[in-house]
């Protein structure tokens, strides 16, 4: 065997990734377990998956601070730093919420389940991988085994029509950007192996060699153009304009708990890419990037807040929400290049929108009946009265991605406003402030719904009420509830050891 071999195989050490091995095995073991467990056993299944993944997230926890933080393995595929490891953490808790979530969805649905959390599994895997990758192959491989992941899950309800169509239009659109990014990385692996160039390197899919060669030719044509592809099909993944049009269909036919899913760890995944290639491999065409987002910034949270406004089903509506919040992110995104804060205001900006949406669409699945993808803002009306504790819960989520304080993601919202003013981003800042002011507006008449006695038909005799029967809260969904209600205030008036961490690197 060749040194070069000899090598390359010492370098493949498996146990830094033995979380993300361990959800795939945990995922063939929930298989196994289905066919050899009997049927009336089969609900023991899912308590097996999160169980599993609470073990996984107490051991990445306790072994954050790892011997091989900040080393490259796998020859160059992977690169393992603190922020990669924060977002393993983040991408772990997301799944476990998803499972839970899945279980109260599931239950209320005649249709295998145990499926949903092998795949729910697998992708989180892809997820935790995708967040360490230094090399375009395992970057793509680990993208696409994210979206493939989401084509089985947005159309999982497949006795529902609007399931199978935004499944459908999930796979279209996807394929789309695939394509876009698979065109960019092409066109950038060619550019940066041409040994006529300066810095040019037979590695060029490996984001060091790329990085050493962006720099060596800062005006590269060929390299600007696979720049701008690379981070079209990444805007795709965040949900950014012009590429948001799938959301608010997508988002209302996939079950609620993969809407979650999509909402929080996918643009989570999108971010924790973006900040890589445009501080550490596209840093040298920063006069490229910084307009590119900047006007995919104005323009998603304008889009995003305006087009929420006339939203009456939730899921659409929080969708849409979901692409203004992205537009402020787009912000932190432009201001790290030249303002440290902003890549922790990004991460503490992601942990706070996961505590906020997930306590919504906790409230969203106990409130949604069997047919998920109907759930309209009427749906709503007097919960605060009828279930206290699922109104609360919503209000305090909802004020927190509106940025109310003393909430958590007032804070997020505060360190991304800092972070652009220290960088001089003033319009960006301006268009934030108005998008924020907007937002107010449409989370505020959902709580109003919850909230505020409004007029409705009666109900006549021979007449069935048309809004679903609320799901009880269970012990396990209640305790969960109240943690990310509690957390989300927590955060807000003590950033503790979390705010240090993110905010003083």
């Amino acid at each position: 065997m060749s040194p070069e071999l000899i090598q390359a195989a010492a370098d493949n050490r498996w146990a830094v990734i033995a979380p993300e091995l361990s959800l795939g095995c945990l995922a063939l073991f929930l298989l196994v377990l289905e066919i050899f467990l009997p049927k009336k056993r089969h609900a023991v299944i899912p308590t097996v998956a999160i169980v599993g993944q609470i073990g996984l997230l107490i051991g990445l926890i306790v072994n954050f601070q790892v011997p091989y933080l900040n080393t490259e393995t796998f020859n160059g595929l992977l690169r393992h730093t603190e922020e990669s490891q924060f977002m393993r953490v983040f991408f772990l808790l997301s799944s476990i919420l998803v499972s839970l979530l899945g279980v109260i969805a599931l239950a209320r649905q005649k249709m295998p389940k145990i499926e949903f959390f092998a795949i729910t599994l697998v992708v989180s895997a892809a997820m935790m991988l995708l967040a360490q990758s230094n090399h375009f192959v395992l970057f793509f491989v680990a993208l696409e085994t994210i979206t493939v992941g989401f084509y089985i899950l947005v159309a999982y309800f497949r006795t529902s029509p609007l399931s199978l169509e935004a499944g459908l239009k999930y796979l279209i659109t996807g394929a789309l950007s695939s394509a876009i990014l698979l065109f960019g990385i092409v066109l950038l692996y060619g550019v940066a192996g041409n040994a006529t160039l300066p810095g040019a390197s037979t590695e060029s899919m490996n984001f060091n060699a790329l990085r050493v060669f962006l720099e060596a030719n800062p005006d590269n044509f060929l390299a600007s153009v696979g720049i701008v592809f690379v981070l079209a099909g990444v805007a795709f993944k965040i949900g950014a304009v012009p590429f948001q049009i799938w959301i608010p269909d997508v988002y209302q036919g996939a079950p609620t708990p993969v809407t979650a899913f999509l909402a929080v760890a996918s643009k989570a995944a999108g971010f924790s890419v973006l900040l890589i290639l445009t501080q550490h491999v596209f840093g040298a065409y920063y006069y490229l990037t910084v307009p590119v987002l900047s006007l995919m910034a104005i323009a998603t949270i304008l889009f995003g807040n305006l087009a929420a406004l006339t939203q009456h089903n939730v899921k659409r509506l929080i969708g849409l929400s979901g692409v203004s919040h992205a537009g402020y992110l787009l912000i932190a995104v432009i201001a790290a290049g030249s303002e440290p804060l902003a890549a922790g205001a990004v991460y503490f900006y992601l942990f706070a929108y996961l505590l906020a949406s997930f306590a919504v669409f906790g409230v969203m699945t106990h409130v949604a009946g069997e047919n998920d993808a109907d759930q309209d803002l009427d749906h709503y009306t007097g919960l605060a009265k009828s279930h206290p504790f699922l109104g609360a819960v919503l209000a305090i989520g909802l004020g927190s991605l509106a940025g109310i304080p003393p909430l958590a993601g007032f804070m997020g919202k505060l360190f991304i406003f800092i972070a652009a003013f220290k960088a001089g981003l003033y319009t960006l800042l301006a268009v934030a402030v108005v998008g924020v002011v907007v937002s107010i507006y449409y989370y505020f008449g959902w709580i109003k719904a919850a909230y505020f006695e409004t007029w409705t038909a009666p109900v006549l005799e021979g007449e069935t009420d048309t809004r679903p029967a609320r799901t009880p809260v269970g012990l396990a969904a209640g305790v969960t509830l109240a943690s990310l209600a509690a957390a989300t205030i927590v955060l807000g008036f003590y950033q503790g050891a979390l705010g240090e961490w993110l905010l003083n690197r």
